[in-house]
């Protein structure tokens, strides 16, 4: 249940990063754009997860926030790569044009989910020891 609840409020965070992104790349490219709206994802995300998925940390926000932005650091390497690489390098290369950019980064942003849920269910929220 735990899973299917970061999934949604994942979702949720994605479609403000890929909305984001499509506003933020009206005025500036695709690449900066990417990141940009990731981190308008992730604040979406942590706020979310804090409310809705995990409870009890043993951390404050500050400490679960820090882990929260080192935990998604690796899934920005993973969702700008993903979403660069298929924009720029595989799309093309097959002629694919059919909303290229929306699709490469929708897919870019989908496949850390699984470690993601790992690293903020044992490092940013790690549950309170209890007696």
């Amino acid at each position: 249940m735990q899973f299917l609840r970061f999934l949604v409020t994942g979702g949720i965070a994605a479609v403000v990063n890929l909305g984001s992104r499509y506003l933020l790349n009206l005025t500036m490219s695709f690449g900066v754009s990417v990141v940009l709206a990731y981190l308008v994802g992730m604040v979406t995300a942590y706020t979310l997860a804090r409310l809705f998925v995990f409870a009890d940390s043993e951390g404050g926000i500050g400490q679960e926030f820090t882990r929260f932005a080192l935990v998604n650091a690796v899934a920005l390497v993973i969702v700008w790569g993903v979403s660069v690489g298929l924009a720029r390098g595989v799309f093309p290369a097959i002629n694919f044009t059919w909303h290229a950019d929306d699709l490469a980064h929708a897919i870019g942003v989908i496949i850390p989910a699984v470690t993601s849920f790992v690293g903020h269910k044992y490092f940013t929220f790690r549950p309170k020891n209890r007696i």
